[in-house]
């Protein structure tokens, strides 16, 4: 005999499968139907809410539980901010307790030339030049910018370290200063590699080592 090609006798457990996929499919298709341009004034369910409802303020908002109204705090007096300790005058201000012009108050090594270098590219050879000889493209594009001076003038090289940080932290004449922009050991490495591409300028032979001569 040749087996049979009509299909399986239905079973009660077949006719209950089949009849939660069915509903299973239409509760689907209600529930994405209804989401489609329908106002609702109820709260929306919110499956997994996290943090999205906390109780906050937001920055210059109103909070009634302090008397000034303010949201906001001022810090505590005498507290300040981790790595804004300023207790070395030097390092901070460019200048020595008496008020005098320091010298770069950080071990000059060759990290921080490299990190002086890096720095002075993004942040000063546009105006300057990548030789400091005042001829950054900012100069030489005919944008009519005021002329950048040259590091290798008689002026700038006399001037201490402690001049050159202060001029790059709150600026001279027509630069604009990046205090808020380069952290201080950073205007410092600067600062030493501006010493390094002066001296390039106005070295003499017995600044090259003997064996590169």
């Amino acid at each position: 005999m040749e087996p049979s090609t009509s299909d399986e006798p239905s079973t009660p457990m077949n006719r209950i499968i089949q009849h939660i996929g069915f509903l299973t499919l239409l509760v689907v298709t209600v529930v994405f139907a209804g989401c489609q341009g329908t106002i609702s004034e109820k709260t929306p369910i919110h499956i997994n809410p996290n943090m999205d409802q906390q109780e906050r303020f937001e920055a210059q908002e109103a909070n009634p539980f302090f008397a000034d109204g303010r949201a906001m705090r001022r810090p505590v007096n005498g507290t300040v901010a981790r790595g804004f300790l300023k207790d070395d005058v030097a390092l901070w201000t460019g200048k020595t307790e008496s008020g005098a012009w320091s010298s770069i108050p950080v071990p000059v090594t060759l990290d921080l030339l490299e990190r002086g270098r890096d720095r002075y590219k993004i942040y000063c050879s546009v105006c300057h030049g990548l030789a400091g000889d005042g001829k950054g493209i900012i100069m030489t594009g005919g944008y009519g910018f005021v002329p950048a001076p040259t590091y290798h003038s008689d002026m700038l090289r006399s001037q201490p370290d402690g001049y050159l940080y202060d001029a790059l932290t709150n600026g001279v004449r027509t630069m604009y200063g990046y205090g808020s922009q380069v952290p201080v050991h950073d205007r410092w490495a600067i600062v030493a590699y501006v010493r390094a591409l002066q001296r390039s300028q106005f070295a003499d032979v017995n600044d090259v080592p003997e064996n590169e001569r």
